[in-house]
């Protein structure tokens, strides 16, 4: 193992003073529960990411998906379409709101739900779609908004990776019916741990406003059996904070994305479609051609010989995973599982610290060639 130099890690919250102010100026205040923070939050979000749209804080983006598809009115029975290369909760808040998800292939070079795949895989049950926005580049929102207005389904976005893409100009997450963002502390900017909802409609966010707060508006007057799942004050003037950040942060992300681009060899660098801007929320290359063991080889070898991090997003598709076991053929699903490799690419990583990582992965490659 070479210990001439520290780990780079894969990811890395940025958390500063202003952060901390934050926290001590609502500990200050007295109100650390949901409050004038929140709504504020709220508000500042909408504006700056979700082209206006009412959004709802909530305690984890987790929640966001699950509250969100109860205030669409999905139920037991209902089919939900999804892609199977994603992180699990994109099918999880199907199955715990009552429905079924149905899994899809993706597109080989943006890793997003692939349009031409949808058509064939709607029934009499289905009642959405859920493309997934994966590693901060949209997915293609005009081809899916098409396929769902055709067949009458609402769509919600999975845009937990991509604070602030866009596609063909529009932000992600102001497309569908409802759109979700993580705010977990790994993802583009963080509040700790939260979640937004960007609604479509009016009710839609009223639906999500109840639910969130055990079914009530107005305390004790419950509507609807609800849950707990507010945002604290906390952690909407942590968010407040990184909001004011973020496009900074993302400026960052692109430029070192672009050094990547411009110098990584023997790897499939990310593909930006015209018309798409990403915000890499990971830098993902593919191992073109590798069996799943060599890709983690391959990463061991940036780990333990070059003191690169780096992670596997997703090792195992979730129609593979034991909650969703199904035989569905997603060729391109079962490829990237096997091939994928994401890179450091947040904004803590320095210019000498790009080089060591585009020294490392062109060392690596050229060795296994």
């Amino acid at each position: 193992m070479n210990t001439e130099f520290s780990m780079i890690p894969p990811a890395k919250p940025i958390i500063g003073q202003e952060e901390r102010d934050a926290v001590d100026r609502v500990l200050a205040s007295g109100m650390v529960a949901q409050g004038p923070e929140v709504e504020a939050f709220e508000q500042e979000f909408s504006g700056a990411l979700a082209g206006g749209r009412e959004v709802v804080a909530v305690n984890s983006g987790t929640s966001g998906q699950h509250l969100g598809m109860l205030a669409l009115g999905l139920s037991s029975g209902d089919e939900v379409i999804v892609p199977s290369f994603t992180f699990a909760a994109t099918a999880n808040t199907v199955a715990v709101s009552g429905g079924t998800p149905v899994f899809v292939d993706v597109d080989p070079e943006t890793f997003t739900l692939d349009p031409a795949m949808i058509d064939a895989a709607v029934t009499e049950r289905t009642v959405g779609i859920q493309p997934v926005h994966l590693y901060g580049h949209p997915a293609a929102m005009d081809e899916i908004m098409a396929i769902a207005a055709k067949h009458d389904l609402w769509v919600f976005e999975d845009a937990a990776q991509a604070h602030g893409a866009t596609w063909q100009g529009s932000q992600v997450g102001t497309f569908g019916q409802a759109g979700m963002f993580s705010l977990y502390p790994t993802k583009n900017m963080t509040s700790g741990e939260g979640g937004m909802v960007s609604c479509g409609t009016a009710e839609t966010a009223r639906q999500v406003r109840l639910l969130r707060n055990q079914g009530m508006e107005k305390q004790y007057a419950n509507e609807v059996a609800g849950y707990n799942n507010r945002m604290t004050d906390i952690h909407a003037a942590i968010g407040r904070v990184q909001l004011g950040k973020l496009a900074g942060w993302t400026e960052t992300r692109r430029e070192n994305a672009a050094f990547f681009d411009a110098h990584l060899r023997g790897v499939v660098t990310p593909v930006v479609r015209d018309g798409a801007q990403h915000v890499y929320h990971q830098y993902t290359i593919r191992i073109e051609g590798a069996s799943a063991q060599e890709r983690d080889a391959f990463a061991t070898a940036l780990r333990e010989e070059h003191r690169v991090g780096c992670g596997v997003y997703y090792p195992t598709p979730v129609h593979r995973l034991e909650t969703f076991r199904t035989e569905v053929d997603l060729p391109v699903t079962e490829q990237l599982a096997r091939e994928v490799l994401s890179l450091p690419v947040h904004p803590s990583i320095t210019d000498q610290d790009r080089e060591r990582i585009v020294a490392a992965v062109n060392t690596v490659a050229k060795a296994g060639a």
